[in-house]
C-alpha cells in the first residue's frame, strides 16, 4: 500500500512538473538546450526511482535478451522515422522546416558531448520516468492498452511547447514503441537501451536532416 501511495503521489507531482520543465526546455531560450533537458529528465527520474520502492530492482534487472531487443527496436524505430520523413514531407508542406528546426540546436554543444548526454543521461532518465513511473502506474490503474495510450499521449503532449507538429508526432510514435516494449518485457532495461541508441543515431550519427 505504501508503494502504491508513493506511486500516486509521484505521478500527481511529476506530471504537471514535466509539462513545466519541458516548457522551460523548449519554449524558453535561455540556457543550453541539451543541459536543460538532461537536468529536467534527471529530476523526474530521481523522483521516479524513489517512488518505485521494491519494484525498482525488478524493473532494472538485466536479462540476456535485453541488449538484442534494445538494439533491434532502436534500429526498427530509426527505419520508421526514416520512412516517416518521406511520407510526412509529401503530405504536410511545413514538415521540412519543422524537421530542420529539430536539429537547429546541434551547434550549441560538441557532437561527442551531446552523444554522451543522450546515451548516459537523457535517454535512461526519460525512460525511468515516462515508462517506469507514469506508464506503470497508469497500466495498474486503467489497464494495459489504456495505460499505454494515455502515457504515450502525455509523452507526446509535453512536446507541444515546441509548436512543432512533426516533433509531437515523432514523440508519440517513439513513445508508443517504447511503451509497447516496456509492456511486453515489464523491464526498463531494453527500453533504456533502445532510447539511448536511437537518440544518438538520429541526433548525432545519422541525422535525418
Amino acid at each position: 500500500m505504501k508503494s502504491e501511495k508513493n506511486d500516486l503521489v509521484a505521478v500527481a507531482v511529476t506530471l504537471p512538473l514535466a509539462f513545466a520543465l519541458w516548457y522551460g526546455v523548449f519554449a524558453l531560450h535561455e540556457g543550453n538546450f541539451w543541459l536543460k533537458i538532461s537536468l529536467s529528465a534527471t529530476l523526474l527520474a530521481v523522483i521516479s526511482l524513489w517512488a518505485m520502492g521494491a519494484v525498482r530492482e525488478q524493473l532494472l534487472t538485466i536479462k540476456k535478451r535485453h541488449l538484442g531487443l534494445g538494439i533491434a527496436s532502436a534500429v526498427f524505430l530509426y527505419v520508421i522515422f526514416w520512412l516517416g520523413k518521406f511520407i510526412l514531407t509529401s503530405l504536410y508542406p511545413g514538415a521540412p522546416t519543422e524537421i530542420e528546426s529539430v536539429y537547429a540546436r546541434r551547434e550549441a554543444m560538441p557532437p561527442w558531448l551531446i552523444a554522451l548526454l543522450l546515451l548516459l543521461v537523457t535517454g535512461p532518465a526519460e525512460e525511468i520516468y515516462w515508462r517506469g513511473l507514469l506508464q506503470r502506474v497508469l497500466v495498474q490503474r486503467i489497464g494495459p492498452m489504456s495505460g499505454l495510450l494515455l502515457a504515450t499521449a502525455c509523452y507526446a503532449l509535453v512536446h507541444i511547447w515546441t509548436l512543432n507538429t512533426a516533433l509531437v508526432l515523432a514523440a508519440f510514435t517513439a513513445g508508443l514503441i517504447w511503451g509497447w516494449l516496456y509492456l511486453v518485457e515489464r523491464s526498463l532495461v531494453p527500453v533504456i537501451i533502445s532510447h539511448a541508441i536511437w537518440s544518438v543515431a538520429i541526433f548525432v550519427l545519422l541525422p535525418l536532416s
